[in-house]
C-alpha cells in the first residue's frame, strides 16, 4: 500500500495542473457542503441559545386553559386546588432539578404610582425565597428579599430595571414608596438577570420570534399577595434543571406532580411546561429543512467532480498502457494493477477533499462576517467530507482501474 501511495503522489505531482483541475469539482462540492453545514450548526446553536438563554435552564410550568395560560384576573379557577407542601417537595426532589420556585402571577397590573410618575403597563409576581436563584435574577441595587420578609408579610417590593427606570427616572428607586392599587409598598431592591443575556436579532423574523416587549415587573413576597389579590390562587412553578438537555424531562415531571391538584374529570385546566427545548428544535428543523436542499444541490458538484475523476483516470490508463503491459509481462497480477489505480484515484479525491474542507471553513467564516449569520464548524462534517471524497475516488476510479487491470499485456506492449 505504501508503494501504491508513493506512485500515486508521483503521478499527481507530475501533472500538477491537470490534477488540480480534476480535484476542482470535489473541492467545490466539499467546500459548499462544509460551509452550509457550518451555517446550519451555527444557526441552530444560536436558536437554542436565544430561546433558552445563556445557561439559565429554567422551565416555567403554568396553569393552562385550552392550551393557553390561564389569566388569574378572571378569578380563581374551579376544581384547581392550591399546591401542597408535599407536592412542592416532590418537585424539588425531581432527578436533574437544581432548584424550584413557586410564585403567583399577573400579566397586567394597573394603577402603579411613585410620586408624580406612573407605570402604565406592568406585570406582577408574588415570589418565594427560591425565585431569584431559580430564574437567574440578582439584586444590583438595594437588597433581595430576606427570609423575615416572607414570614412577617412586610409590604415591600422588588422592581426590575424597566419598572425602576419608569417610576424613578434619573434616580435610585431603593427606599421609595410606590402605590399599587392604592396600597403603599416600599422598594427594597432593583433586580436584573445575572447572565445579562440578550438574543441575537438578525432579521424581522428573529425580532418577532425572540423579542418580547418588557413593560416592567414588580415582585412581591408571596405572603403579601392576598393583600392585593385573591387567597388560594393556583401557583406557577419555575424549575431549574442541571443541564439544558434535562429541561424537557424535568418540566414534564413537575407538570405531572402539579396536575394532582386538578380535580379528576376537569379537562378544562391542566398544568403545562413551557418546553423551550422542543420549541428550539422546531425552529432548528425549519431552518435545517431549508438548508438541506442546498446540501443536495452542492452534492451535484461532487457528482460532477467524480465524473471528472473517472474521465481523467481513463485518460491516465490510456497514456500508461505500455507501463501496464510491462508490469503485467513481468508478472504483476490484476489485483496489483487494480489497487495501484484505485489508490491514485482515491488519493486524488482525498487531497481534493482536504482542500475542500479548508476552503469550506474559510467560506463559512466569510459568509458569517458578510451576512451576520452565525457559523460553527462541525468536526463530524469535516471527517465525513474527507471520507466521502475518498469514497468518490474509489467509486469513480473503479471503472478505469478495472480497464487497466484487464489489459492484455501483449496488446498493451504492441500498442507502444
Amino acid at each position: 500500500m505504501g508503494e501504491n501511495i508513493r506512485f500515486a503522489m508521483r503521478g499527481i505531482w507530475s501533472h500538477k495542473m491537470r490534477s488540480f483541475l480534476t480535484m476542482l469539482g470535489v473541492i467545490i462540492g466539499i467546500a459548499s457542503i462544509i460551509a452550509i453545514v457550518s451555517t446550519i450548526k451555527g444557526t441552530n446553536d444560536q436558536i437554542m441559545k436565544n430561546l433558552i438563554g445563556a445557561g439559565n435552564n429554567a422551565v416555567t410550568v403554568s396553569l393552562c386553559q385550552g392550551g393557553d395560560a390561564y389569566d388569574m384576573s378572571m378569578g380563581t379557577p374551579q376544581g384547581v386546588s392550591p399546591l401542597s407542601d408535599d407536592q412542592k417537595e416532590q418537585i424539588r426532589s425531581i432527578s436533574g432539578a437544581e432548584d424550584a420556585s413557586f410564585y403567583y402571577s399577573r400579566s397586567y397590573l394597573d394603577s402603579v404610582r411613585c410620586g408624580t410618575q406612573s407605570l402604565d403597563m406592568a406585570s406582577a409576581r408574588g415570589i418565594d425565597s427560591h425565585y431569584l436563584s431559580s430564574s437567574g435574577y440578582e439584586a444590583y441595587q438595594g437588597r433581595p428579599f430576606a427570609e423575615s420578609d416572607f414570614t412577617s408579610a412586610r409590604k415591600i417590593v422588588l422592581l426590575d430595571q424597566t419598572a425602576a427606570e419608569s417610576l424613578c427616572p434619573g434616580e435610585s428607586a431603593v427606599g421609595k414608596v410606590i402605590e399599587v392599587s392604592g396600597e403603599p409598598f416600599t422598594v427594597v431592591g432593583v433586580i436584573r438577570r445575572a447572565d445579562a443575556f440578550r438574543p441575537v436579532i438578525n432579521s424581522y423574523q428573529d425580532y418577532y420570534l425572540y423579542n418580547q416587549q418588557n413593560y416592567g415587573t414588580i415582585f412581591f413576597p408571596d405572603s403579601v399577595w392576598p393583600v392585593l389579590f385573591q387567597f388560594d390562587e393556583p401557583e406557577n412553578c419555575m424549575i431549574r434543571a442541571e443541564e439544558t438537555k434535562k429541561m424537557s424531562r424535568v418540566g414534564k415531571e413537575a407538570a405531572e406532580i402539579m396536575n394532582q391538584s386538578v380535580q379528576s374529570g376537569n379537562d378544562a385546566f391542566s398544568y403545562q411546561a413551557e418546553d423551550l427545548v422542543e420549541k428550539a428544535r422546531d425552529q432548528q428543523n425549519l431552518s435545517k429543512s431549508t438548508n438541506n436542499l442546498l446540501i443536495w444541490i452542492a452534492s451535484i458538484a461532487l457528482l460532477v467532480g467524480g465524473i471528472g475523476v473517472m474521465n481523467i483516470m481513463l485518460v491516465s490508463v490510456t497514456e500508461r498502457t505500455s507501463e501496464i503491459g510491462l508490469k503485467k509481462a513481468l508478472g504483476a497480477k490484476k489485483k496489483t494493477i487494480l489497487m495501484q489505480f484505485l489508490t491514485e484515484s482515491a488519493m486524488l479525491t482525498s487531497i481534493g477533499g482536504v482542500l475542500g474542507v479548508i476552503a469550506g471553513i474559510v467560506l463559512a467564516k466569510v459568509i458569517s462576517v458578510m451576512s451576520g449569520t452565525p457559523a460553527a464548524i462541525s468536526v463530524p462534517a469535516i471527517i465525513i467530507g474527507v471520507a466521502f471524497s475518498m469514497l468518490i475516488g474509489i467509486v469513480f476510479g473503479l471503472l478505469p482501474s478495472l480497464k487497466a487491470a484487464n489489459l492484455n499485456p501483449i496488446d498493451a506492449l504492441r500498442r507502444e
